[in-house]
């Protein structure tokens, strides 16, 4: 499912700098936004559709925000007061206007454009899996005190894990949270890290904690969480693979949709944030956007919802100690430009083509204040053709894979080996897969510095990055004679880079 549809998921295989109102540490009320035709009341078969529901957090206005939404028609399916943020269930069409007019609610919309009971599509990139004679082949190339399959892990080298390992492979009082479509926790190279504890379900908008509900649906869709989390922390056990980070934990919290389309709308995200924070995680992955909408614009308000409240629960994330890493997209999109065409939302009904613009609409949860944002490199260290990118939005980078540039491995695959459940292996790519490389690194940063905020982490990310420069003449990702990209800024910064490309030895020494 790589970054799972073009973004999150050609990750999900191949899945910001913000300039929101008051950097969306709240947004004033969406009253005066277009409303949505009124209608009468909802007949008694009437679809149900979710919404999201963003108020002040004192007590009295959330307790009379709740009774509104019972007389306009809806119901409360989860609350979460601290953040202000209520998920709301109604199949009264008005619902949302309505809601909207009441005294104490900022921002209020769908959470998406279907009923709470359909399925959207998604383009996913197929998931490669290592055969019997390819892992035989790998193993048989491994070096002394090597995994098994670590000499096709080329990623590993690259950014100096394979040596940070030896000297510190992390503290088990750390723990990265994999918000994905799930961790198959009884693979051997996850097992021995694996934080039950830390684990949950939020794919309905409201915590299940109920032993194994973090695992993913077994049907063949839902193997990007397992790839992520084995990136993060496979374990050095003498099986398998190694992950950045051998020696920290690893939790799953759910929030894809157990359908064969397997989509993260908002709800299910705020929920992820909130749980890990009041769970004690140290570092959360996302390697996706929410659904439905590749962008979410500020001019519409149930777009501005969704911003608002991923937005709120992220930042009480941080609050809480939390530092939030997110792959920054596959669309090879400049998030710095004027204007970007987006063709695939929403993506729960039927999309319709529409220009945005990156600084007005964005592209959640990356974009987020706070948020480390990373782009996508190959086995040569240059940027990989789909990855997104963008002036003053990108952080850092990391490998990611890239199909076209082959590796100096057994199997010469220019993709990243991981994890898959079912205790299988194989190969994807997209910025979904350099994420975890940045949340693995983050984690050897936090094991090192026991007591750094998530600002100082991620200043510490950015302070031991590589960073190669821009490319010294055109970008040409995919080798067919035409230019894909063009990278602004310097040596220290730029916009295929950020700061550069994340170091592991240098997190540990």
């Amino acid at each position: 499912m790589a970054h799972l549809r073009s973004r999150r998921r050609l990750a999900l295989a191949v899945p910001v700098v913000l300039s929101l109102t008051a950097s969306l540490g709240f947004l004033p009320a969406a009253a005066q936004a277009a409303p949505r035709a009124q209608s009468t009341a909802p007949s008694a078969d009437a679809e149900n559709f979710a919404y999201l529901v963003n108020t002040r957090t004192d007590r009295h206005t959330i307790e009379s925000v709740k009774k509104a939404v019972t007389a306009a028609g809806g119901s409360v399916v989860a609350a979460y007061d601290r953040i202000g943020v209520l998920v709301a269930h109604s199949a009264n069409p008005d619902f949302a206007r309505r809601i909207r007019t009441v005294r104490g609610v900022q921002s209020a919309g769908a959470s998406r454009t279907s009923p709470v009971t359909a399925a959207g599509t998604t383009d996913e990139g197929a998931v490669q899996y290592l055969s019997k004679a390819e892992a035989a082949k790998a193993a048989g190339s491994s070096a002394t005190g090597q995994e098994p399959l670590e000499a096709d892990q080329w990623d590993l080298r690259t950014i100096g894990a394979d040596k940070a390992a030896r000297i510190d492979p992390g503290s088990k009082k750390v723990t990265v949270a994999v918000i994905d479509t799930g961790v198959d926790d009884t693979h051997p190279d996850i097992a021995p890290n694996f934080s039950a504890s830390q684990s949950a379900n939020c794919a309905s908008g409201k915590a299940d904690t109920t032993y194994g509900s973090w695992r993913p649906v077994n049907d063949g869709n839902h193997y990007h969480g397992t790839h992520v989390a084995g990136e993060i922390a496979a374990a050095r056990n003498g099986i398998g693979v190694a992950g950045v980070a051998p020696g920290v934990k690893v939790a799953s919290i759910t929030v894809a949709q157990p359908d064969a389309n397997s989509l993260f709308f908002p709800e299910s995200v705020v929920c992820a944030f909130v749980f890990a924070a009041d769970h004690g995680v140290e570092v959360t992955n996302n390697s996706y956007y929410v659904d439905p909408w590749l962008y979410n614009c500020m001019d519409d308000p149930d777009q501005r919802a969704i911003v608002d409240s991923v937005n709120r629960a992220q930042l009480y994330a941080q609050r809480r100690g939390t530092l939030n890493v997110a792959s920054a997209g596959n669309s090879n999109d400049d998030l710095d430009s004027n204007a970007l065409t987006d063709a695939s939302s929403p993506d729960d009904s039927t999309p319709a083509t529409r220009t945005v613009d990156p600084h007005e609409c964005f592209d959640v949860p990356t974009q987020l204040p706070g948020v480390v944002t990373v782009s996508a490199t190959g086995v040569t260290g240059a940027k990989s053709y789909y990855s997104s990118y963008g002036d003053g939005v990108i952080d850092v980078a990391a490998p990611g894979g890239d199909k076209y540039k082959a590796a100096d491995t057994p199997s010469k695959d220019g993709r990243i080996l991981s994890t898959l459940p079912n205790n299988q292996y194989g190969y994807l790519q997209g910025t979904s897969m350099a994420s975890p490389h940045v949340a693995g690194v983050a984690a050897l940063l936090k094991s090192t510095h026991p007591h750094a905020s998530p600002a100082r982490l991620q200043a510490l990310l950015k302070a031991q990055a590589d960073n190669p420069g821009c490319p010294t003449g055109p970008y040409d990702g995919n080798g067919d004679g035409v230019v894909d990209a063009t990278c602004v800024g310097g040596k220290r910064f730029n916009g295929f880079y950020g700061f550069g490309i994340v170091n592991a030895l240098r997190a540990v020494k």
